[in-house]
């Protein structure tokens, strides 16, 4: 039986080297798609990554850009309180002023309404028949203007606001001049001018003065006042409530009472 033809024997063989070409492609061409694969998904996390970093970034200007309005609004804010402190200061400056040339005024025209000691006046001591008469031990003649002149000094020192100045003028006063009729005012002045002084304890004892001594003075009423004040500060309730009751018992038509009692109220 013969052999096979020559050309089917040589088709054969074609095929054969076609197929081993086609395998031979095909290993070559995997490993080329798998790279190309490899590198589209590279430049996928590579943008999303990217993208990520981005929105972290504009997250963290945003943030930044809010902490930065923060705080020019604090410092703002900070501005207008230091504004309204150094206004309310100025206005409680001058609300001191005021209420100092309120009560000066007032002592003024207080003093208008009080009985000045005329001179001459001092009854004279009838002398024995056939004797000598027996003469009065003298007193220091007071000098009315003098004294005068020497009060309104430290009321002025008062009006000026140079409240230790104030207050050494009026205790000087009260010393040297202890039965004069500006007395009572002196040491009233020196209790005010102790509380302004932020030293209740010494208010207190100028005021109980005029209150104890000079009961029936216009300042009297005044000056239990200004106790109770300073018992108020010193977180004395008990003795500010007995003083502001007895104010109202003692002067109940005075100015004074009137305060006391809405006082009271509180």
């Amino acid at each position: 039986m013969s052999g096979p033809s020559l050309p089917s024997r040589s088709a054969r063989v074609a095929r054969l080297l076609a197929l081993l070409g086609l395998c031979a492609a095909a290993l070559v061409i995997r490993p080329a798609q798998a790279g190309l694969f490899d590198d589209d998904e590279a430049r996928r996390q590579i943008k999303d990554l990217a993208i990520k970093t981005n929105e972290r970034l504009d997250s963290f200007a945003k943030g930044q850009i809010e902490l930065a309005n923060q705080i020019q609004a604090l410092r703002d804010e900070n501005a207008r309180l230091r504004g309204q402190v150094e206004t309310l200061s100025f206005e409680l400056d001058a609300a001191r002023k005021r209420q100092q040339d309120f009560y000066v005024d007032l002592d003024g025209r207080l003093r208008k309404l009080e009985p000045q000691p005329a001179a001459g006046n001092e009854p004279k001591q009838p002398a024995d028949e056939g004797r000598a008469p027996v003469e009065a031990p003298k007193k220091a003649a007071s000098d009315p203007a003098a004294e005068a002149r020497e009060y309104e000094a430290a009321l002025n020192l008062f009006r000026a606001n140079k409240l230790k100045e104030a207050a050494a003028a009026f205790d000087a006063f009260a010393r040297a001049h202890p039965d004069s009729s500006l007395t009572p005012n002196a040491f009233y002045w020196l209790g005010n001018a102790q509380y302004s002084l932020r030293d209740c304890k010494k208010a207190i004892d100028a005021h109980r003065v005029v209150a104890s001594k000079w009961p029936a003075n216009s300042r009297a009423p005044e000056a239990l006042l200004g106790i109770a004040t300073c018992q108020q500060e010193l977180a004395d309730a008990k003795g500010a409530k007995a003083t502001l009751e007895a104010v109202v018992a003692r002067y109940p038509d005075s100015a004074a009472a009137t305060t006391a009692r809405q006082r009271l109220k509180k």
